[in-house]
């Protein structure tokens, strides 16, 4: 009897809740590291990582904090440069201390450049984030130190080690990433259901209200600014050491910020699930459109004019997307899962 009462008070389980995403951790872990080809590891898979762990990072001030902000970039390019200067005038520094302390650093600058939104709100704190940007992108290619005086600006990946194992293969920086965006993305989601992420919801909902019921709304803001800066600022250390190798200060322009922006909107704001379905569709798409574009119009235009092609072509697609599910590709699966679910019983 007293171990039947012992098990009534265990809470239960949800199995079907746990069910996908073991599976694709099993997947990330088996089978791709032993049947995935170079190309898919690398053109793909590791652009893929990188973008869906800023996602990450923007969804939690954006979409659970409801702070807007066009700096995405800016933190990028610091994690990227700040883990270079660590790996390069620290010796001895284990990777994951580098990327961690490339974390910090990212989140000092968002929180100097989120200071703006003790003030402001919506667009003009979006626009005061493009301060953080320009700034940023200036002091890189101003100051060669950033760069140990490299006359191109350009800095080049360590080797990447972990433990004594070398990680510079495409299967070795694959699964540096999937380990680092695994989890951080695990931690995120246990803060927005913690006491912590219900703050940042009141804060976006209504700040007046929030600040009523005793939420501190300015450490509140400054948290998110920190907290997701940081994790935007490791997807930089992954983007210029995992995918790239080697980045300048103009590879983090302000058209990356806006991708990353478009990702956790077409992916579905305030949703984990959504920044990975955004990142998804913003790498593989392009890839799609190309190569469709190369096999059925080569030989009639030529590259540029195919090129341009594609970027019309993908934002059409983006607007009726959004025009058609402004929740993001996160509702859209919600509701087949739901139409799925209701046939099979």
């Amino acid at each position: 009897m007293a171990v039947q009462a012992l098990d009534a008070g265990r809470p239960s389980i949800d199995w079907q809740k746990w069910a996908l995403p073991a599976a694709l951790i099993a997947v990330a872990y088996c089978l791709i590291p032993a049947y995935a080809s170079s190309y898919l590891v690398q053109a793909i898979l590791l652009p893929f990582l990188a973008l869906s762990l800023a996602a990450v990072g923007l969804n939690l001030l954006t979409g659970y904090c409801g702070q807007l902000s066009l700096g995405s970039s800016a933190f990028m390019a610091v994690g990227a440069f700040a883990a270079y200067n660590f790996n390069l005038r620290v010796e001895g520094l284990p990777l994951a201390a580098t990327m961690i302390l490339a974390g910090i650093s990212a989140a000092g600058i968002g929180v100097v450049f989120g200071l703006p939104s003790l003030r402001l709100r919506g667009f003009y704190l979006a626009v005061s984030t493009l301060a953080a940007q320009f700034f940023v992108q200036w002091a890189l290619t101003k100051f060669g130190w950033f760069s140990n005086y490299n006359p191109s600006g350009v800095i080049s990946a360590p080797r990447l080690t972990v433990a004594g194992f070398s990680l510079d293969g495409a299967t070795g920086r694959y699964l540096l990433s999937v380990t680092t965006v695994i989890v951080l993305t695990a931690l995120v989601w246990r803060l927005v259901n913690s006491a912590t992420g219900r703050n940042f919801i009141a804060v976006r909902d209504n700040e007046t209200a929030a600040r009523v019921i005793g939420v501190p709304v300015l450490q509140t803001k400054l948290l998110a600014f920190a907290i997701s800066s940081f994790i935007i600022g490791v997807a930089g250390v992954l983007w210029a050491f995992t995918y790239l190798s080697t980045v300048e200060p103009a590879g983090f322009n302000l058209d990356r910020s806006f991708q990353i922006l478009f990702i956790i909107i077409i992916g579905g704001l305030a949703s984990m699930r959504g920044a990975f379905l955004g990142a998804a569709f913003i790498v593989v798409f392009p890839l799609l459109l190309s190569r469709i574009g190369a096999f059925a119009f080569a030989g009639l235009f030529d590259s540029g004019v195919l090129d341009m092609s594609q970027r019309i072509v993908l934002g059409a697609l983006i607007i009726i997307f959004l025009i058609a599910e402004p929740s993001g590709l996160s509702a859209l699966f919600d509701r087949l899962k739901r139409r799925i679910g209701s046939r099979s019983s």
